[in-house]
């Protein structure tokens, strides 16, 4: 009977769905990154290690610098009707 619902902030509500949209958006592309890297490894550099962690850093990389740009914005995130 007694029981309080705490709502949060709508700043920190904001800046937990931001986190939530990077650090999705940071494993897809690392797993993008790596399984372009799986298959150039396979089709072109004879099973080596090199296109799979070439592969890696490019998605990580392109996570972070999307994360930062969501991170720097002032507006809120984009949202779509299913």
């Amino acid at each position: 009977m007694g029981e309080k619902l705490e709502v949060a902030a709508p700043s920190r509500s904001i800046l937990n769905d931001k986190w939530d949209v990077v650090l999705s958006n940071l494993v897809v592309k690392a797993g993008l990154g790596f399984s372009v890297g799986v298959l150039a490894s396979v089709l072109f550099f004879k099973r080596r290690a090199f296109p799979v962690w070439l592969g890696i850093g490019f998605g990580l990389g392109r996570g972070y610098a999307e994360g930062d740009a969501i991170f720097r914005s002032h507006a809120g995130l984009r949202t779509m009707k299913a």
